[in-house]
């Protein structure tokens, strides 16, 4: 399939530049696939929607202040350091992304705070990519003590606002708890505890895994041949427990949710030869797009997305090409939200 197939005009007053008051409040537009019915609910309806021992899969990678300022040595210049994932724990290696791209070398010292922490370039990765290494001797709690002193939540560029305080706790899941990512798994971030205790009271099960989530789902597509496209590897894990929960839904014939697309990546990961899910810890560079066979979820929650993304190309590869370009039609036409403070669709 090409590129092109999934461009369209998304108007800029529909790129979310705030969460929603209550996270269960927030729109949501439900795909029914046999039947191609569209229905325009609130998030909390899914209570509704779900029965007892249906399984809701979720993502409890936590997101951490990635996005550091630092001056250059000698010219004292500004520069910007995205913090993606640490390489090597006891030599303080990082792959980041600075910004701007063209005054960073390797070999450059990059100083933070007051002098709190120092870097120094060591490698050239990409365009803007480099490995940088911390020079820095304490141990691993007091460097990550410093990191969340200096960083700052790693929202999106394209929220054309400064950080506020209260993007900490709503950049996030309620049940994020394993540090790793750099961007939250947004299709997670509409539930509230008030809808997890009510869905928890009506027997509907919650089974967690972790997956890492980086900037690689949100780079451009740069290739019209999909089939050429490379997903950026992140790294999941999936527990025996979660595997079991799963199985024993499928095996009863009841629902399974995939929320978000984090999830179902991983959990497309570790298929089985009989189309269970496996308990595995690794990476996965998976990319979904249409004309995919999906094994494990037969529901999907995810959120509305920028054109020509491989979050869109995995929505269309569940929901149907033709069936979810509609419906995105008929989101910008309701003036549905999107990206990661926008609203959510569930896909049946």
């Amino acid at each position: 399939m090409k590129l092109s197939k999934f461009s369209f005009d998304l108007p800029a007053n529909l790129i979310s530049q705030d969460p929603h008051k209550n996270r269960d409040e927030s729109k949501l537009m439900i795909l029914h696939r046999d039947t191609h019915k569209i229905e325009h609910k609130k998030f909390k309806d899914i209570l509704n929607i779900f029965n007892e021992n249906d399984v809701f899969i979720i993502n409890n990678t936590k997101v951490f202040p990635a996005r550091m300022y630092g001056n250059k040595e000698k010219t004292g210049a500004k520069i910007e350091v995205f913090l993606l994932r640490e390489l090597n724990e006891e030599h303080r290696l990082w792959d980041v992304l600075v910004d701007p791209a063209r005054k960073i070398r390797v070999g450059n010292k990059l100083y933070f705070g007051d002098d709190d922490l120092v870097a120094e370039v060591v490698d050239n990765t990409t365009s803007r990519g480099r490995t940088i290494r911390f020079l820095f001797d304490g141990s691993k709690e007091e460097f990550n003590t410093i990191v969340k002193k200096l960083g700052e939540t790693p929202i999106p560029k394209y929220i054309e606002r400064a950080v506020k305080k209260d993007d900490e706790e709503r950049y996030q899941t309620i049940f994020a708890k394993v540090e790793g990512a750099v961007a939250p798994p947004t299709a997670g971030m509409h539930f509230s505890r008030e809808l997890m205790m009510r869905m928890d009271i009506k027997g509907i099960k919650f089974a967690e895994l972790t997956l890492h989530q980086g900037l690689g789902t949100f780079r451009n597509v740069e290739v019209e041949d999909l089939s050429k496209h490379k997903m950026d590897s992140e790294n999941y894990d999936i527990s025996d427990k979660t595997a079991d929960i799963v199985n024993h839904a499928k095996n009863q014939k009841q629902r399974v949710v995939a929320v978000g697309s984090g999830v179902m990546r991983a959990i497309e990961s570790s298929v089985s030869s009989t189309g269970t899910l496996n308990a595995s810890t690794g990476w996965t560079d998976k990319f979904i797009s249409p004309m995919y066979d999906f094994s494990i979820a037969n529901a999907f929650i995810t959120n509305f997305h920028a054109p020509e993304s491989t979050l869109l190309m995995l929505a269309t590869a569940f929901g149907g090409y033709d069936f979810v370009m509609d419906a995105y039609k008929e989101a910008i036409k309701k003036k549905y939200h999107f990206q990661c403070y926008g609203d959510a669709m569930l896909i049946l």
